[in-house]
């Protein structure tokens, strides 16, 4: 009998998607299963109609859209001329990533599925639909849904007689091997070559446009516990357009205080360089050159510094031969132990280079083969572009604040983006960073007359500072801005700027310093306020109503506060300002840009 053949598609915008992918992957390859895993934009969607077993993993975005690697895959599927029938010999199963404090939980596997099963395939199970909400987290519904899924599968596929799975414990083959070389003359290639500026290429995720940094402002006052920075590159010869509401991608890279601690750790010379053997079924990532240094793969390459997933303990494992390590990470990587794991891991914020500390037998024991089984890659960060081309030609800049702050471990806990950002001072020497821009969730209305409210406190004004300078520059008037910080001497960030504008009768500024008096005042309590003015605006001059910035209460707040405009001015009851609030979010009249 013939080894039975999987296919696992994912979509992730964060890593997450892959990581459960990939996941299923090794849960497939310990049944003797014929497995690939390839990101959904990857992978030649045509050939779909002759594959018999495929598993879907999706996270949704934005506002319900599939994530970047999967847009492709997308538009094609959902091609009108595609035959009812197309997919009659699949059987597939959908497994969303979601969070189900957002109004579009899930949405783009929920529509895969449906979409999958008009299309003629046969779904093996409901769609799986993972909640970052559920009390033991995503696993809490992933768990379940597997254990059902290879009941189902194995039933229709079985392995070869007389091979029985695996154990969740034995260690399977490395995905690379290394090949480390002794005697290289030649120097690999630099980052800076390796992102050239001179190819006629658009900027891409792919092939990134390497931009001089030229300016890295801190925008908060000294005193204030909060580094805010305005930080401005030039594009000059990138061929990079954007307009209002777009976002720069860029990678970042780890500090070369934890590159250093990872090569004492696994005792790995960070200049010896090495070529990857791909195992059947695996291609060397592009980004990573061939010959590459050790310092390059884990200084821009692999994360580090992040908090590890469920799947770093379940590999760990396999290598413990201490026995009190092998007991703690078997009980971390099994469903039982995720409340043990994240008590340890994700509530302290504990990083993977931290942990490998906290297992020093099996640390020991590491092989540089493993290196890219257990840690992801470095996923680019996006930053709302805070400037429009037409006020600042060949340039970009972006409103950025430095994340650093506490738990109970000794360390303060740190961003990795926003601290490598925040590391990099132009005045030293010249600074480039490899980048690229891509469209946004947030779209401003084309017609002049067209009023634009935008409530942006702290750094979610970004977009909108791009929004306003985009429209003065058209002779667009009818700008409102609702801004908000802790207090107006510390973080009113580009407070000189919106004040010229005011004066200049360009903007109309409404601030809320949530410090500066006994009761604390916010956007949405400024939102009540001018009711009168914003029945008005979106009542008869067409006002599109804007919401950047944290996802925590805010933005419900300031939605309840709307709502409330419609029933104070117009006369609503609560069910008509539902109505009507649904109906602007529907026309793209009421639009948001939220982030944990």
């Amino acid at each position: 009998m013939s080894v039975p053949s999987l296919l696992v598609l994912y979509g992730s915008q964060t890593g997450t998607a892959q990581d459960t992918a990939e996941r299923i992957g090794r849960q497939a390859k310990r049944r003797w299963f014929k497995v690939r895993v390839e990101a959904l934009d990857s992978y030649n969607v045509a050939n779909l109609i002759s594959e018999s077993l495929v598993v879907f993993v999706c996270s949704t975005t934005g506002q319900g859209d599939p994530p970047d690697n999967m847009k492709n895959f997308w538009r094609f599927l959902f091609r009108k001329s595609l035959p009812a029938g197309s997919l009659c010999r699949l059987d597939c199963a959908v497994l969303g990533l979601g969070d189900s404090s957002y109004p579009k939980f899930n949405f783009v596997a929920k529509k895969l599925h449906k979409r999958l099963l008009q299309l003629g395939a046969s779904a093996l199970l409901p769609v799986g639909l993972a909640d970052d909400q559920h009390d033991l987290g995503p696993d809490g519904v992933i768990d379940p849904w597997l254990r059902a899924f290879w009941e189902r599968a194995l039933a229709l596929y079985p392995p070869p007689a007389g091979l029985t799975p695996l154990g969740e414990d034995e260690l399977l083959p490395p995905r690379y091997v290394f090949h480390f070389l002794d005697d290289v003359t030649e120097n690999p290639p630099t980052l800076s070559e390796a992102s050239d500026t001179d190819r006629p290429r658009p900027a891409s995720q792919a092939h990134p446009f390497l931009a001089r940094m030229v300016s890295n402002q801190r925008v908060t006052h000294a005193s204030h516990f909060q580094d805010v920075r305005l930080i401005e590159f030039d594009i000059t010869g990138s061929n990079i357009e954007f307009s209002a509401g777009d976002v720069v991608m860029m990678r970042p890279r780890n500090s070369s205080e934890d590159v250093e601690q990872l090569c004492q750790l696994l005792r790995l010379d960070p200049e010896r360089q090495f070529t990857l053997s791909p195992a059947e079924g695996e291609t060397v990532p592009a980004r990573l050159p061939q010959p590459c240094t050790v310092r390059r793969l884990l200084e821009s390459f692999l994360d580090i510094a992040s908090v590890p997933r469920r799947s770093f303990f379940e590999l760990l494992a396999g290598f413990a031969t201490n026995e009190l390590e092998r007991e703690k990470l078997l009980e971390f990587s099994s469903a039982a132990g995720q409340e043990e794991l994240y008590s340890y891991c994700n509530r302290q914020r504990r990083t993977a280079l931290e942990v490998l500390t906290d297992f020093p037998h099996t640390t020991a024991d590491l092989t540089a083969d493993y290196l890219l089984d257990l840690f992801p890659e470095i996923q680019p960060r996006s930053f709302s572009i805070a400037s429009s081309l037409l006020a600042h030609p060949n340039r970009i800049q972006i409103l950025v604040a430095v994340v650093k702050y506490k738990t109970r471990l000794h360390k303060p806990r740190k961003g990795l983006c926003s601290s490598w950002l925040a590391s990099l001072d132009p005045t030293q020497g010249e600074v480039c960073v490899p980048l690229w821009v891509k469209k946004g969730g947030l779209k401003f209305p084309s017609d002049p007359e067209s009023a634009v409210i935008m409530v942006g406190p702290g750094t979610g004004v970004a977009p909108f500072r791009s929004a306003v300078q985009e429209r003065i520059a058209q002779g667009r008037n009818g700008n409102v801005l609702f801004f908000g910080c802790r207090s107006e001497s510390k973080d009113f960030y580009c407070r000189l700027e919106w004040e010229e504008m005011e004066r200049a009768g360009q903007l109309t500024l409404f601030t809320a310093f949530s410090r500066d008096q006994e009761d604390k005042i916010y956007v949405q309590h400024l939102v009540k306020e001018q009711a009168a003015l914003l029945w008005e605006l979106i009542g008869n001059k067409n006002g599109h109503f804007y919401i950047a910035g944290n996802a925590k209460q805010m933005p419900a707040a300031v939605c309840d506060a709307l709502k409330g405009v419609f029933q104070s001015e117009g006369g609503m009851s609560a069910a008509q300002a539902e109505d009507t609030f649904a109906t602007m979010e529907r026309s793209g009249r009421f639009q948001s840009e939220t982030w944990a």
